[in-house]
């Protein structure tokens, strides 16, 4: 039985994702740069298309302004390269208009054939600090109007931050059909979680101890409820994975042997989500875990010294993390996004050692929103407007 009620209890498999590391994320020793392995469109391309050759059913294209790349710029970019993955980008609200947002996701779905996946992000702008409430309103009014771009014949709408009045949404209409590229979600403040349960698809969490994981679905599902709505859920996390626990623990002391942590807090800093609740969740891991670094027998929480974010592994042979997987599946997640350094070396260990070991599949196909054939919108087979 599931920690809580999900949208997909009985689905036997799960979406298993890769990351590519457009936000100058990659590296052969944490914290020390490598040329070889900088945000250039060319080392993206080929995370993702390594990823899709080994069989991952989604990739993350996150959203920075670090040094590296506008996400649906690249995310458009990789449609003509891809064919199988689905691509999950991330979308900081507010930083482009809202109408023109949905024209423009509805554009890539359509690029994609429905590939697409949206991770809707609410963090700082670059320059600017604003208040959470704001931000998170922000985002929520951002959603409501993608939302009608996807399912309604014109969008009016009256918010604190946006206001529109009776326009078409001809140019909006998605590929995909019965509301539009699923929406996934992060986040840990009230107003976090009051967004995701109402109007968001898929939670997504960062690595923690299981009992932490297990409170924070209750938490979020709480939320759900009260909009009699439930979600499926899904846990970000590193990998590395090997023949055998003291080989994949060795590599995790490799990747940061050549670090230093004034530089690692430097790194962390820089990200604009650095100081939210979600990365105070993750320094707290790190404190919590062991001299070694482990939180629990297979969670490591040394990526966390070096990055803002996501700041653990799952370390150990191919059986032991494969236990760990199944054992999330039971708390009932629905949808992985894996990494590891380098990320084109570590997805080719997971795509081997581990990946031909799990049932998985693609989530806008669960939910039903890829038509079997292109659509009857002005984008697709539909009346030429």
């Amino acid at each position: 039985m599931t920690i809580v009620p999900i949208t997909s209890p009985d689905l036997d498999a799960a979406e298993v994702s890769w990351f590519s590391a457009l936000c100058s994320d990659d590296y052969q020793f944490l914290g020390v740069p490598d040329g070889a392995l900088r945000s250039s469109f060319a080392h993206c391309r080929d995370i993702v298309l390594e990823a899709e050759k080994q069989g991952f059913r989604n990739i993350l294209c996150p959203s920075s302004y670090q040094v590296g790349q506008d996400t649906l710029s690249f995310v458009a970019g990789m449609a003509p390269l891809t064919s199988n993955i689905n691509m999950l980008a991330a979308v900081r609200c507010g930083e482009m208009q809202p109408i023109m947002l949905a024209r423009t996701i509805a554009t890539l779905d359509h690029m994609l054939e429905g590939r697409l996946t949206v991770n809707i992000i609410s963090s700082d702008f670059p320059g600017e600090k604003a208040e959470s409430n704001f931000r998170y309103q922000r985002s929520r009014e951002v959603v409501e109007i993608l939302k009608q771009a996807w399912s309604q014949d014109e969008i009016t709408y009256k918010g604190e931050v946006y206001n529109f009045e009776g326009l078409t949404t001809n140019p909006a209409r998605p590929y995909q059909q019965n509301g539009g590229p699923l929406l996934y979600f992060g986040g840990y403040s009230p107003a976090a979680l009051d967004l995701c349960g109402q109007h968001c698809d898929v939670y997504l969490m960062w690595p923690e101890p299981k009992d932490q994981i297990a409170e924070r679905m209750k938490a979020v599902h709480a939320v759900a409820e009260k909009y009699d709505r439930t979600l499926n859920y899904g846990l970000r996390v590193h990998m590395i994975v090997r023949d055998t626990e003291a080989e994949a623990r060795e590599y995790a002391d490799y990747i940061v042997s050549k670090l230093d942590d004034e530089y690692g807090k430097l790194i962390r800093d820089r990200a604009h989500d650095s100081s939210s609740l979600g990365v105070s969740h993750q320094a707290r891991a790190r404190e919590l875990a062991d001299q070694f670094g482990y939180v629990e027998p297979h969670l490591w929480t040394g990526v966390g010294r070096a990055r803002s974010g996501c700041g653990a592994a799952l370390v150990g042979s191919a059986d032991q993390v494969l236990s760990e997987i199944e054992a999330y599946q039971k708390m009932g997640i629905r949808a992985f996004i894996f990494s590891g350094y380098p990320h084109i070396d570590e997805c080719i260990h997971f795509g081997e050692k581990v990946l031909p070991h799990l049932k998985t599949c693609s989530l806008p196909h669960v939910y039903g929103r890829v038509p079997a054939s292109a659509p009857e919108t002005p984008l697709g087979v539909g009346e030429r407007v």
